[in-house]
């Protein structure tokens, strides 16, 4: 491994732990700056998995106490039994769908200009949401209904548009919905879980012979790095998100969308959409 790979590697780990769990598109970034620092190809792929895993087990150590919690509840709580099912449901049409559509996605949509456009759309949907008066009727995870669980689920599916965000989608569903910040958010981090794993087992056994020995050494620089930061970032969210709302994080996705756009309409960069 020479020093420019490694310094991609940590570069693309650093990216995916931020920005996995803020409302922002960690896919959406990973595209734009991988295809700034010219990291594309087969390891490419390869490497995505490696640190999308390292930053959902960031957040399953970090939330261990409740899914432990939950998981020795599960014959004796009810609650516990309502919020496995409420996370199983929500997390069905992103496999139905992800199965389906996937490949299409992947091989149209993965571009930073549909990055840069998904970005501004979203930021703008996010401050409309924001300003909207916001009824809150769940006050916490454990008190969702199925019905809330699987409209969080389908507005999830967005998230298959790179750009559109995964947290973004269903914190900001949650909340039209009626859940308050703090179970939005939550539950926005427990549905990652089983989405993401199953996400990374998938794109692991379909892309299997990518993986190779020799690309160790960076998987490993990429994975660390990412799993540091998304624990960082995970703690941070939650502490804003106790006392701010998310327009900041709308505003920043506007300004970013809009740059990139500027950049390719006036031929500042060259936006390769060969990348993915």
């Amino acid at each position: 491994m020479d020093l420019w790979t490694a310094f991609q590697a940590l570069i693309l780990g650093v990216v995916e732990g931020i920005t996995e769990f803020l409302p922002i598109s960690s896919t959406g970034h990973q595209i734009i700056v991988a295809d700034l620092i010219d990291f594309d190809g087969e390891r490419a792929i390869a490497f995505n998995i490696i640190i999308q895993l390292a930053a959902i087990l960031a957040v399953v150590w970090e939330f261990r106490g409740k899914i432990l919690e939950v998981v020795f509840g599960l014959t004796t709580e009810p609650k516990a039994r309502r919020f496995t099912g409420n996370l199983l449901l929500a997390f069905m049409p992103a496999v139905v769908l992800g199965v389906l559509f996937a490949d299409l996605i992947h091989e149209y949509l993965f571009n930073p200009i549909t990055v840069a456009a998904a970005l501004v759309v979203g930021g703008v949907i996010m401050l409309w949401a924001e300003r909207r008066q916001h009824e809150v009727t769940i006050d916490h995870v454990e008190q969702m209904r199925w019905s809330h669980a699987l409209k969080i689920g389908f507005v999830q599916c967005l998230a298959m548009i790179p750009g559109t965000s995964r947290s973004g989608s269903t914190i900001i569903g949650g909340l039209l919905f009626g859940l308050s910040r703090t179970a939005a958010t939550e539950f926005s981090f427990f549905l990652a879980m089983p989405t993401m794993v199953g996400a990374a087992v998938y794109s692991g056994y379909k892309y299997r012979d990518l993986f190779q020995p020799s690309d160790l050494p960076v998987f490993a620089v990429g994975f660390v790095t990412s799993f540091i930061f998304a624990m960082i970032a995970v703690r941070a969210l939650l502490k804003f998100i106790a006392h701010h709302s998310y327009a900041t994080f709308a505003w920043y996705r506007i300004v970013f969308g809009l740059l990139i756009l500027a950049t390719w309409q006036f031929g500042w960069i060259d936006w390769s959409t060969a990348h993915g």
